[in-house]
């Protein structure tokens, strides 16, 4: 799971962001370019999820790709300004056609209920020549509540840390987490549900108790340069310090004493079970849910929010 803020300071749009990843042709109306991407075809499936508390007709406007995210840019002032937010994660190949686009649709009303968001879905199929296990979706978020009629105060993961204490809430580090455990609670829900045994773990190496380097992830443009028979100094420099590690590794464990190896996980009941993992998830969950996040609920902060850029620009891959 990728979480990334698509902001003015970094020369990105809403607008264009949308056009690329629901491959459809859009203009942005605050500087006139238009976007067109329309003839992408790994575009499997998009649409636009509301909260639940829209039912019918409620909130239609948020409904078309056009309207919403020009609505986005129109709602922020600043020149680095925060205009969508994006969580990009991984689908399991194994799943059918259907079954992703389901797991898409409750990946997207989880975030859309938890902040009060829209969330623009895509789902997009693996690229040509690249990987075909690489079924992923692209959830961009509004950074601000939606209302009836346009968009509220800033909510959720872009409202700064200042403001989070003052709501009561935790930092958005451990947001961050939850959001990573939840999401793989969901994916292992839907593997379970079409009879799979495959499962995904939130939870890094050390604390799965696995005694390994990480292996090593190729940038996409050497991977490609490489699927074409070319070199890369790139991936070359990512190999060599995978192999630098590796050997370092060795030599420590070389040195360790062999009557007292270091263990590889906490000393207590190690939570490896499914349930165990599901258990753990959902509280984390459900106590982020009780929290007030929504900026709109804070109807009062709205003048003070106004015009005032929240949180850092830091993006996160979790």
């Amino acid at each position: 799971m990728q979480v990334t803020a698509v902001g003015r300071s970094a020369g990105r749009t809403a607008i264009g962001a949308a056009a690329y990843r629901a491959g459809e042709r859009l203009r942005d109306e605050r500087s006139g370019t238009l976007y067109n991407y329309a003839d992408r075809q790994d575009v499997l499936h998009s649409e636009i999820v509301l909260p639940s508390r829209f039912t019918g007709s409620q909130a239609d406007w948020a409904r078309d790709r056009a309207t919403l995210w020009n609505t986005a840019e129109h709602a922020e002032i600043r020149r680095d300004a925060r205009v969508a937010r994006e969580y990009m994660l991984a689908l399991p190949h194994e799943l059918s056609a259907a079954q992703r686009v389901a797991l898409t649709r409750t990946l997207s009303k989880e975030l859309a209920d938890r902040y009060g968001v829209a969330i623009d879905a895509a789902l997009h199929a693996p690229r040509a020549h690249g990987d075909p296990r690489n079924y992923h979706v692209h959830l961009l978020a509004t950074t601000r509540e939606v209302t009836a009629t346009g968009l509220g105060a800033k909510t959720g993961l872009d409202l700064n840390e200042t403001r989070r204490y003052e709501l009561g809430l935790g930092r958005s580090s451990e947001e961050f987490l939850a959001l990573r455990e939840r999401s793989a609670t969901l994916i292992n829900d839907a593997l379970q549900a079409a009879d799979l045994v495959a499962r995904v773990d939130h939870r890094s190496l050390a604390a799965q108790g696995i005694d390994r380097e990480p292996r090593a992830r190729l940038p996409w443009g050497a991977y490609l340069a490489e699927k074409r028979g070319l070199h890369s100094a790139i991936a070359e420099r990512v190999r060599e310090k995978y192999r630098a590690r590796l050997e370092s590794r060795a030599q420590r464990l070389a040195r360790a004493p062999a009557l007292a190896p270091a263990p590889v996980a906490a000393a207590g009941p190690k939570e490896s079970s499914l349930g165990d993992i599901r258990r753990s998830a959902r509280e984390s969950w459900l106590r982020l849910r009780a929290s007030p996040v929504r900026g709109v609920e804070q109807g009062k902060e709205q003048g003070k929010e106004q015009g005032k850029e929240q949180g850092s620009e830091r993006d996160f891959a979790l």
